[in-house]
C-alpha cells in the first residue's frame, strides 16, 4: 500500500507553465556554516515576523530597539493569547487535525465496514501527516486486525488514539538529574530550528516558578547570536555569562558553570552554536563542550535537549540519530507544530527513537512551548 502512494504522488507532480523558472531551494543539509534567522518571540506577546525578521538580519540593530519592537495589534491574535493550553495546542495542530478527522469522516461516506479500499487511503492521510512510512505500516497492521469491530468513523478515530498513544507510555519518566543544583540543560541543535528562542521560553518558564536561571552564550559564531540570547536573558530575568564573538564555546561554558556554582543558581542553559549533524568536525565541537561541563561539575549536563524542526519531517529523524550517537540526547523540543499539517512528526520520533519528547512548540509566545503531554496531544489531533 506503501508504494501504491508513492506511485500516486508521483503520477501527480505539477508541470511549471512555460516561461516559468524553477528555483531550487537548499535542503537543509545545504545550510551549514549559514546562518538561518529564526523568529525571536518577546516574552508577553506575539512578535510582527517583518519585524523580527529585519531585527535578525541585522546584527547592528541594538538591543534598545530589539526591545522595544511593537507585539502585533491583530484582534485574532490577542484572542489567541487568552485561550488556555489545551485551545492553544489544539489551534496550532488545525492542519493535522483537519487531516485525521474530516478526512477520515470522508472515508466512511456510504460505507459502513472497513475495507481494503478504506485501509490503503487511510494508510495515505497518515503518511500525509508525516508520520513515517514505517510507523504507518505498523500503525496500519494493528488497525487491519481489529477491521472486524471498526464500524463508523467515531470507532475508527477511537482505535487511532489507542494506537497512538501506544508509542508515548514507554518514554515517560522523570528529568534526569532533576535534583541536581545547578541543574545543567545543554541545548544542541542544526542552525535555524529554534534554540535561541526555545532557551528563552525555558528560561522564561523557570523564573516565573522562582527558580534562579543563568543562560551560557556558548553560541559565539553565528552573527548576533550573543545579542539575541542577552536580550532573552534579560526579558526571562535570568543572569548571563558571555565572553567576544568567536572566543572558545567552551570557555564560555566553563564560566557559566563556575558563575552558576558561585552565585547559588538553580538551573544552567547552556546555548550552542547551529552544528549540521554531518559534519565530523563540528560535532566534536559540540563534544568538547560537554567534555568541558563535566570537568567543571560531575555528571553535567544533566540534560542534553536537542531542539528539531517540525517543519523538516522526516529529516528531523535523521538529526536526532546523528546527535544522539555523539552526544547522548537525553530529550527533545519539537519546535514550528503551528501552521504545519505535519504534526504525525511526534508520533514518527517517539516510534522511531529511544529519547523523550520534552517540549512541543505550537505558537510563537512562551505560553505556546508546551511541556509534551502524550494524551493531550493525542486528543487535539482528532
Amino acid at each position: 500500500m506503501a508504494l501504491n502512494w508513492f506511485k500516486k504522488k508521483t503520477q501527480q507532480k505539477t508541470v511549471p507553465p512555460p516561461n516559468t523558472k524553477t528555483v531550487e531551494v537548499p535542503w537543509i543539509d545545504d545550510t551549514a556554516d549559514k546562518t538561518i534567522p529564526g523568529q525571536e518571540a518577546p516574552i508577553d506577546g506575539v512578535i510582527d515576523p517583518l519585524a523580527a525578521t529585519e531585527r535578525e538580519g541585522n546584527p547592528h540593530v541594538s538591543e534598545e530597539d530589539a526591545l522595544m519592537a511593537t507585539p502585533s495589534t491583530d484582534d485574532a491574535l490577542a484572542e489567541e493569547k487568552g485561550k488556555g493550553l489545551f485551545a492553544r495546542l489544539k489551534s496550532g495542530l488545525s492542519k493535522t487535525r483537519k487531516i485525521l478527522t474530516t478526512d477520515i469522516d470522508d472515508l466512511f461516506l456510504g460505507k459502513k465496514l472497513v475495507d481494503d479500499d478504506m485501509l490503503e487511503d487511510l494508510e495515505e492521510l497518515l503518511i500525509t501527516t508525516d508520520m513515517g512510512v514505517r510507523t504507518t505500516m505498523e500503525i496500519m497492521e494493528r488497525i487491519a486486525g481489529k477491521r472486524s469491530r471498526i464500524a463508523g468513523a467515531k470507532e475508527l478515530k477511537k482505535v487511532l488514539k489507542e494506537e497512538i498513544l501506544a508509542y508515548f507510555d514507554p518514554l515517560c519518566g522523570p528529568a534526569t538529574g532533576a535534583g541536581t543544583k545547578p541543574h545543567v540543560i545543554m541545548v544542541v541543535g542544526v542552525n535555524g530550528v529554534g534554540k535561541t528562542t526555545t532557551i528563552g521560553k525555558l528560561a522564561a518558564r523557570e523564573s516565573r516558578r522562582g527558580k534562579k536561571v543563568l543562560i551560557a552564550a556558548a553560541d559565539t559564531f553565528r552573527a548576533a547570536a550573543i545579542e539575541q540570547i542577552t536580550i532573552w536573558a534579560k526579558r526571562a530575568g535570568a543572569d548571563i555569562v558571555r565572553h567576544k564573538d568567536n572566543a572558545d564555546p567552551a570557555a564560555v561554558a566553563y564560566d557559566g558553570i563556575d558563575a552558576a556554582i558561585s552565585r547559588g543558581m538553580d538551573m544552567v542553559f547552556v546555548d550552542t552554536a547551529g552544528r549540521l549533524h554531518t559534519k565530523v568536525n563540528l560535532m566534536e565541537e559540540v563534544k568538547k563542550i560537554q567534555r568541558t561541563l563535566a570537568k567543571r561539575l560531575p555528571d553535567a549536563p544533566h540534560e542534553v535537549l536537542l531542539v528539531l524542526d517540525a517543519t523538516t519531517g522526516q529529516n528531523a529523524l535523521s538529526q536526532a540519530q546523528f546527535f544522539n550517537e555523539a552526544l547522548g540526547v537525553t530529550g527533545i523540543a519539537l519546535t514550528k507544530l503551528d501552521g504545519t499539517a505535519k504534526g504525525g512528526i511526534v508520533v514518527s520520533i517517539c516510534g522511531s527513537l529511544n529519547i523523550p519528547l520534552k517540549y512541543i512548540g505550537v505558537g510563537e509566545s512562551v505560553e505556546d512551548l508546551q511541556a509534551f503531554d502524550p494524551k493531550k496531544f493525542v486528543e487535539a489531533l482528532f
